[in-house]
């Protein structure tokens, strides 16, 4: 017996630590541990360095060109006959003043050889001053790439922060199921109680307590299903929202209903929306692609100054210089020309496709809306739907007490009630996650 409530104690503290988590906490727990965010996040710093990358391309290429060579034998070699520039008159002159040892060397070629080894060394900046606009072009489309990559770390958000609450409304909806489940089991364990003092005082059949305790056996079996399933949703909430302890609770009773008469109809302007921003982007990077895919068939001019070493003739020797260069593409206009038309195709692409999608998102706020009010009165009837299984099912208790109503008559009745319950919740958690899409549809 001390085992037993050793163990009934360990189990009370151990749910009395579990976490319990409202639904902004597990939102905000979302937006801050998903993968999709954290993806979504290190796409916008990429970005960020692209664009930081293209602003370099405005300054000067400097580069800097070292070189040290041993070669075989020299690399400027040539062979100098000094008797075949010497005309007769100087020879008769030069014999008469030079040594005859020193004339005869003057009669035999002579080998020259230059460039064995030697050290190169340059340093050099280049200021590109025309490059048919690729530079600038570049820049801003790093610059729409990083306000893409904002974007979309916003739709991300949008799924991430959808999905969270879907899960949350998933498991707030088994829980509440799994206290309609311990009230109708209360509820039969009364009436079981009923029917047995009936049938031992003889006024009742037995197989009417049979039929109670089948009921009974139905309800243990859907309270096992339902604690299978807040299982799998509590792990699966965990893990999408970076959770560490899996025997978390979730707490709903904060939460406000609004009404569907309170909640305005706003049909905002579809230029606000992310969706919408993100086709201009593309859009506006159609267009620069396209330009830059002129740019690339202009000529470039480019001015440099370096500075240049050498001791290439046994000599250290450095000057400096300054240069331009200018590059016209000539061939490239082929393959250039064609290039140019498949990116006016795809910028006429991009814009039908925005109108397209401006299209849509009209229609998808437009049914956004439409589900809030349908899933409102959902949940309308199912509050109704309540309170008569309710009455229907008092009156049918009366009813067997009275000895007017069979006991399939009043099981029957427990089970619309408690089908009514279970609808309210779906339709209740149904609502909350109509009424998000609509606010994300909307923009708001």
């Amino acid at each position: 017996m001390k085992k037993i409530l050793s163990l009934i104690a360990l189990g009370c503290a151990m749910s009395a630590s579990a976490q319990t988590y409202t639904l902004q906490q597990i939102k905000d727990s979302a937006l801050q541990n998903n993968f999709a965010i954290r993806s979504a996040k290190y796409g916008v710093e990429a970005a960020q360095q692209q664009r930081k990358e293209a602003f370099t391309k405005y300054f000067p290429t400097v580069s800097g060109t070292g070189l040290w060579f041993n070669a075989n034998k020299g690399m400027a070699q040539t062979t100098l006959n000094p008797s075949a520039s010497i005309s007769p008159e100087l020879g008769a002159a030069l014999a008469q003043s030079l040594p005859q040892e020193a004339m005869a060397a003057l009669a035999n070629p002579i080998s020259i050889s230059m460039m064995k080894n030697g050290t190169i060394g340059s340093l050099m900046a280049v200021q590109p001053v025309f490059a048919g606009g690729q530079i600038i072009n570049g820049n801003k489309l790093a610059k729409v790439g990083e306000e893409v990559s904002k974007l979309q770390l916003q739709l991300s958000q949008n799924e991430v922060e959808k999905t969270a609450e879907q899960y949350f409304w998933q498991l707030a909806s088994l829980q509440e199921k799994m206290n309609t489940i311990n009230a109708v089991d209360t509820l039969l364990r009364d009436i079981y109680k009923d029917v047995d003092v009936a049938v031992r005082a003889g006024v009742a059949m037995r197989n009417d307590l049979l039929q109670v305790q089948l009921r009974q056996n139905d309800i243990q079996s859907q309270r096992l299903k339902l604690q299978n399933g807040i299982s799998i949703v509590r792990l699966l909430l965990s893990q999408y929202c970076g959770l560490r302890d899996t025997s978390f609770t979730i707490d709903h009773s904060a939460t406000q209903m609004e009404k569907a008469n309170n909640v305005q109809c706003s049909m905002v302007n579809v230029q606000s929306l992310s969706e919408y921003q993100l086709l201009q982007k593309q859009v506006e990077a159609a267009k620069l692609q396209k330009q830059m895919a002129v740019g690339q068939n202009l000529p470039t001019v480019a001015v440099g100054a370096g500075y240049n070493y050498h001791n290439l003739l046994e000599n250290n020797h450095s000057f400096g210089m300054v240069f331009a260069t200018v590059s016209v593409p000539i061939s490239d206009w082929w393959g250039g020309s064609h290039a140019i038309k498949r990116r006016k195709i795809e910028h006429q692409k991009a814009i039908e496709q925005l109108d397209d999608n401006t299209q849509l998102l009209k229609i998808r706020m437009q049914n956004a809306w439409n589900g809030v009010e349908e899933s409102y009165q959902q949940l309308l009837l199912a509050e109704r739907s309540i309170e008569q299984a309710s009455e229907n099912l008092r009156l049918n208790r009366n009813y067997y007490r009275a000895g007017t109503s069979k006991m399939s008559d009043l099981l029957e009745a427990q089970l619309l009630y408690q089908q009514s319950l279970d609808k309210h919740t779906d339709a209740f958690a149904d609502y909350q996650n109509k009424l998000l899409e609509y606010k994300q549809a909307t923009g708001q």
